[in-house]
């Protein structure tokens, strides 16, 4: 009795802080966000999970939290290293293994050593009316949480109880809600990691910038990757440093594999065959295109790609793409060259060396499945002509070139007539004119053969029922596609700089499924088939086909239309019908009048062409947000504008004179760049308009309303006290002197209150500033970081100084003002851009897409 007296009260002596965790990177928000899903404050007995991959930290996150939340629990317990702890008893009611597990960790939490227990209830009956911190460490089955931690009820009020795991079901099955999910560090988080481990300081020494970074980017930021690889660098030489790379790039230190590889090990066969597709092909690829691609499998994609997540092993990314961590990839591949010591007898190929050896040596089994053969940097290799005749389960081919410009050069021969029944056969720059003949393309899901020499697929009609994707681009040679009247779940058609291209055969009428077509300049491309209507057909891209003189009536129910740089001199009284049509591009100098447009199109293109005057059926468009007229030369008179419009771009219009408008809403932008003819009243519109972004034209003064002027770039404003808010916006002029084009470079403003601290850094909108004269450049922006409640501002300065740069061109800023906004401008500003993104968000992002296939 007088030892545990002593013990207890040394214990309770022994509260200084623990430094152990001092340092850790990020630790501290971790925490922050735990505490606050714990709750410390309720009553309530609370159950939280702790939720990530494998050497992301999760206990050593866990070991800090319960090293600050000791001093207020009277009985706590960390069990640590559960994971295996019942794996004896998986599927089998192992009585007395569970009833260990309990007694050890009732001996902790109650600090009694050889505690012995007489049923299973022990957990129940000792801690029922205690207040407990139990931490239950890396649990990998269900059944440890059902013997340590059973129901609420077993715990007194106030107790915590936390649990770290790779695999969410398991928290999820056991009721557990509250889940923490440990993400990866940031770039600059792994960085400091990787140089505490290796040169025991907080930043990268001078001479190691481009080393560090390449290792922390092998070490796909995972923490103990950078931990484990950074002590095994400590102390070396930048040459060694470069050695090391080349081993770390290529496989992966025994430590980690041996953390990694647990839960791979626990994986279900077909599970594991999946882990496998993923890490040798198909990681970033949609989830429904790896659904599609292992369909004729026995693997169960979609409910195994949910346990790779909860495992850990995977996860889904914003836009739906499968991504499996850098680490974890290794892992896969590692595993697949375990398989055999002969490559050709693998799994997977993915090393360039050992293909070329399996293709030369025609050493490949029935056992590939899958190739990806980089050919960047192989040199001059030419393959055997039965390459490929012992690969017969072999169903995806990948050939290509990573890095442009690569030196890679494979060659085939021509009497190799031979290709398994592949589901997929991506391979860019195909050296010859035509596929082998004994290729059956039957078994096609996707088809890519990019930069080919091909002129044409196959003759004939063959029956591809599992055909969706067929892309072609830049293969310059090709005259002719096939008749395609039994590939009837096709949805990508992409021809894109076929230049060899005449028409298109009529049996695209019988693609039904077809969402994109994507002829972009195929120059020589005459013949569309006409009076046919597409039931799927979203985007047609058929910009720079110079020949088409045809308006495309092939869908009425296109969204996205792109008809750039084509020989179409009008649009057509039927698209006024065309109700799904959204986004129109037919910048071209053939477009002389424009007499009918789609009544709900939300973006409109008309640079270069030689349109006189915007139309009225232009100006009665309801929902058009983005209108585009740059380089229309011939432009004299802008008479009206839709009210709804968000975003206007002018520029170079050189012989514009005549501006009105009247918008709903302040729009976002307005450019007028070289409109060198604008007439007073016009100029004044604009100058008076309100904006949310910016706004540009021809002008040699800054305007009245800034009533702060300086020369220069800079600018000091004295202010009275009651000026600022902590949501203060400014308005600013500049005006800049004629420029060459410097392209889509931003202007930046550093805001600095009395004595130069800073208050504010940003990038003002960008805009080409390609000026032939002098020009005003108007901008909003906020005084202040916006809108983090964390973020402290003062504004009760004295003083503030703007100064605006731009990295080519900071000296042709002549003169600049600023207007400090009042409380009902800031407002009525804030409000307007609030209105502004919520009605244009949709639009601006489709009208992104149309301006990318310009």
């Amino acid at each position: 009795m007088i030892q545990k007296i002593a013990t207890d009260v040394s214990n309770k002596l022994n509260l200084t802080p623990s430094k152990d965790f001092d340092g850790m990177v990020g630790l501290e928000a971790h925490l922050t966000n735990l505490n606050s899903l714990l709750c410390l404050e309720s009553d309530e007995v609370k159950m939280i999970g702790i939720w990530g991959p494998a050497g992301i930290g999760k206990s050593t996150i866990a070991r800090a939290l319960y090293n600050q939340l000791s001093s207020i629990f009277q009985l706590k317990c960390f069990m640590g290293n559960l994971k295996g702890s019942l794996k004896s008893i998986v599927g089998v009611d192992n009585y007395d293994s569970k009833k260990s597990l309990q007694q050890l960790l009732l001996s902790k939490i109650l600090n009694q050593g050889d505690m012995k227990t007489n049923h299973l209830g022990s957990i129940r009956d000792r801690l029922h009316d205690q207040t407990v911190l139990i931490i239950l460490d890396d649990v990998d089955h269900r059944d440890q949480l059902e013997v340590l931690a059973k129901e609420l009820s077993w715990f007194g009020s106030g107790s915590r109880i936390i649990i770290t795991t790779e695999d969410k079901k398991i928290l999820k099955e056991h009721g557990i809600n509250d889940i923490y999910h440990v993400d990866f560090p940031s770039e600059e988080e792994a960085l400091e990691i990787l140089c505490l481990s290796a040169f025991k300081q907080s930043s990268v020494p001078d001479g190691f910038e481009e080393l560090a970074n390449k290792v922390a980017e092998l070490c796909g930021n995972l923490p103990l990757g950078l931990c484990v690889v950074g002590s095994s660098l400590r102390g070396e030489s930048k040459d060694e440093w470069e050695i090391q790379l080349s081993r770390i790039d290529g496989s992966l230190d025994g430590k980690v594999e041996d953390i990694l590889k647990v839960g791979y090990d626990r994986l279900t066969k077909k599970n594991q065959s999946l882990f496998l597709h993923i890490a040798c092909f198909f990681n970033y690829k949609k989830v429904d295109y790896v659904t599609t691609m292992l369909a004729d499998s026995n693997l169960d994609v979609r409910n195994g790609l949910k346990t790779l997540a909860d495992k850990s092993l995977v996860h889904k990314s914003t836009y739906g793409h499968i991504v499996m961590h850098h680490l974890l990839q290794q892992l896969g591949r590692q595993i697949v060259h375990e398989q055999s010591d002969e490559p050709g007898k693998r799994q997977f190929l993915t090393e360039a060396e050992e293909i070329c050896d399996v293709l030369t040596t025609e050493t490949g089994t029935g056992s590939v499945i899958g190739i990806s053969f980089d050919t960047s940097n192989i040199g001059e290799v030419s393959i055997s002509k039965g390459a490929f005749e012992g690969m017969r389960n072999l169903q995806f081919l990948r050939i290509f070139r990573r890095l442009f410009g690569g030196e890679g050069t494979l060659q085939i021969p021509d009497d190799m007539d031979y290709l398994p029944l592949l589901r997929l056969l991506h391979w860019e720059l195909y050296p010859r004119n035509s596929l082998p003949k004994r290729f059956q393309p039957t078994r096609l899901v996707e088809l890519r053969m990019p930069f080919s020499n091909l002129e044409k697929l196959w003759g004939g009609t063959q029956s591809l029922p599992n055909l969706k994707i067929i892309d072609l681009n830049r293969s310059r040679k090709l005259k002719e596609i096939p008749n395609l009247s039994k590939s009837t779940k096709l949805e990508e058609l992409t021809l894109e700089v076929c230049e060899s291209l005449v028409e298109l055969p009529s049996s695209i009428k019988n693609l039904q499924k077809l969402k994109i077509l994507n002829v972009r300049y195929c120059s020589m491309l005459k013949v569309i088939p006409s009076n046919i209507n597409l039931a799927s057909l979203e985007r047609l891209n058929m910009g720079g086909c110079s020949r088409l003189r045809t308006f495309p009536d092939i869908s009425s129910n296109i969204e996205t239309l792109n008809l750039r740089d084509t020989d179409i001199e009008d649009v057509p009284p039927s698209v006024g019908c065309w109700s799904r049509l959204n986004h129109l591009n037919i910048c071209s100098r053939s477009l002389k009048r424009l007499t009918h447009v789609p009544l709900f199109i939300t973006s409109l293109f008309l640079n270069d062409s030689d349109i006189e005057t915007i139309p009225d059926c232009v100006i009665r468009l309801t929902r058009l947000g983005w209108l585009s007229v740059k380089s229309c030369r011939k432009l004299e008179s802008i008479p009206g504008l839709p009210p709804s419009l968000h975003l206007l771009q002018a520029n170079d219009c050189v012989s514009l004179e005549r501006v009105r408008f009247s918008f709903h809403n302040p729009p976002n932008i307005l450019s007028f760049s070289n409109c060198m003819k604008l007439d007073k009243e016009s100029r004044r519109g604009i100058i008076q308009q309100s904006v949310c972004r910016y706004k540009c034209l021809p002008g040699k003064k800054i305007p009245a309303a800034f009533t702060h002027k300086a020369t220069g770039r800079s600018i000091t404003i004295p202010l009275a006290p009651g000026t600022l808010s902590a949501s203060s916006r400014f308005k600013a002029c500049l005006l800049i002197f004629p420029v060459n084009d410097y392209g889509y470079k931003g202007v930046s403003c550093s805001i600095r209150s009395k004595g130069g601290v800073k208050v504010q850094s940003c990038k003002l909108p960008y805009h080409d500033l390609s000026f032939r004269s002098e020009h005003l450049f108007i901008v909003h922006g906020d005084l202040f970081r916006q809108r983090n409640n964390c973020y402290e501002v003062d504004v009760t300065m004295s003083e503030i100084t703007f100064e605006f740069n731009h990295k080519y061109i900071g000296d042709k800023i002549i003169e600049c003002g600023v207007q400090i906004m009042t409380e009902e401008a800031e407002g009525s500003s804030i409000r307007e851009l609030d209105n502004y993104e919520t009605e244009s968000s949709s639009s601006e992002v489709d009208s992104y897409e149309i301006e990318s296939i310009s």
